[in-house]
């Protein structure tokens, strides 16, 4: 079963001031004609549809526009929220759309959704994700656990089992009479409270019955035990933990899971929200259960870890980092459970972004102009020793869609020093250690190094 891999369209975005519409809507077209060529099952789209949680009414026709191709051509869509999308806004009319084949992630509220598809090699479940917190997950959570209490609270007073009514006074059994002081039988010597009968213990106070010990406050049941002790999630690692550890996944069966998390190990580029010291990190593990996971979040295409672990990246470029990037959706194939094929295919934008160095005289010389679109979007940096006078106006004559102008010279230089020192003053112990930390080693701290080095940290200052 065949299936392209796609995230963080962001449709409604802008850079510097420049809508990016027109470009989305044309590299979808590509998309859907990539999708088309390659008689794919469905298109895996991981998070980040939007880039504000309220999107313009222009944005939501581009994805209308995008959503329609695809059901229309009976390609089926898996998509779930990212971080930059409204949750209960991509999950609106989920229910309805289903029928379309387009399949959508519901809020998450301790379950996510399963998506249950077969071929020639048997069951196929595709899993929706939705972005979470660690707040979504602890909120599901305690729901759950005051469900848990209330079942596990059993037979209220107000509800009788089926043999109380034998112990009810009002209703007295066919052998009370024989009971009566007033008609005393023959056995009344075995109703003595001197000489109780064998049943009589039975109804002693002191000796409660074999199953009302289910009920003691000093003898909680085992479901009441394990939702009290479990503890809720604090870290994202731990609640997305928590998260796949309750979902139903069959791994005798083959499993996509489709997220949009930050896995540890994975490189950022400029155009994304980080968190400070890497507090959204998720470990690969946590994924183990899924033959592939498609990933939205980071904008840089890569696996971490395994390669069907894996970022596919944005289909256009954000950020001047990205600039040296090729954008690609990512085929995804999978054949018997442990075989799986992936291949990129490159993507060609309407306008690509480019950065352009050198002094005014040779940036507006012809050989500059003449290597590129002359519509892409640019960043020029001029080497200049003085300001060109109103340079942004005269270079956009030849670079219309100039979205970024700077200097690197010697004033620039010296001014970027002092900055850095002064950046460095502000920065605490532990920003500094986690800076480093990711500098060498291409990768944040996991949760439990961060709680190592401020240890480490606090010692030092307790001169230990």
């Amino acid at each position: 079963m065949k299936f392209l891999h796609i995230s963080d369209l962001h449709i409604g975005k802008r850079i510097n001031e420049f809508s990016m519409l027109e470009d989305q809507k044309y590299i979808l077209d590509r998309i859907l004609a990539i999708a088309v060529r390659e008689q794919a099952e469905g298109v895996l789209l991981a998070g980040d549809i939007y880039d504000k949680t309220v999107p313009s009414a222009e944005a939501v026709q581009v994805f209308d526009r995008f959503l329609t191709g695809l059901a229309e051509r009976q390609i089926k869509v898996f998509a779930v929220s990212g971080n930059h999308d409204s949750p209960e806004r991509i999950a609106f009319g989920a229910e309805l759309m289903k029928g379309k084949g387009v399949y959508l992630s519901p809020v998450y509220d301790g379950r996510v959704r399963k998506v249950e598809l077969e071929d020639a090699y048997g069951k196929l479940y595709v899993h929706l994700l939705p972005f979470v917190k660690p707040a979504t997950v602890r909120h599901a959570l305690e729901a759950e656990q005051d469900m848990g209490r209330e079942s596990s609270d059993g037979a209220e007073p107000s509800v009788p089992s089926e043999n109380d009514s034998k112990a009810e006074p009002s209703v007295p059994s066919e052998n009370d009479s024989k009971a009566e002081p007033s008609v005393p039988s023959e056995n009344d010597s075995k109703a003595e409270p001197s000489v109780p009968s064998e049943n009589d213990s039975k109804a002693e106070p002191s000796v409660p019955p074999e199953n009302s010990s289910a009920a003691e406050p000093s003898e909680p049941s085992e479901s009441n035990a394990a939702t009290e002790c479990f503890k809720l999630p604090e870290s994202y690692d731990e609640a997305v933990r928590a998260v796949v550890e309750r979902m139903e996944v069959d791994r005798d069966q083959r499993n996509i899971l489709v997220a949009h998390q930050f896995v540890t190990g994975a490189s950022r580029c400029e155009s994304e929200e980080t968190a400070v010291g890497g507090l959204d990190n998720v470990d690969a593990e946590v994924f183990d259960p899924f033959d592939y996971v498609a990933l939205g979040h980071i904008h840089s295409p890569q696996p971490v870890g395994r390669d069907t672990l894996r970022y596919c990246g944005t289909p256009l470029k954000y950020s001047f980092s990205e600039a040296d990037q090729e954008k690609s959706v990512t085929v995804v194939e999978l054949r018997e459970k442990g075989q799986v094929e992936l291949r990129q295919v490159p993507l060609t934008p309407l306008r690509d972004m480019r950065r352009i160095g050198g002094t005014y005289n040779e940036v507006m010389a012809g050989s500059f102009h003449e290597e590129g679109n002359r519509e892409d979007y640019v960043q020029i940096t001029l080497t200049d020793e003085e300001d060109v006078p109103d340079g942004l106006q005269r270079l956009r004559s030849r670079y219309p869609n100039l979205m970024r102008l700077g200097y690197d010279n010697a004033r620039t230089r010296e001014s970027r020093e002092v900055e850095a020192a002064e950046e460095v003053e502000k920065k605490s112990e532990l920003e500094l250690f986690l800076e480093f930390f990711e500098l060498q080693n291409n990768q944040p701290m996991s949760n439990e190094q961060r709680r190592l080095a401020e240890q480490m940290i606090a010692e030092s200052r307790n001169g230990l």
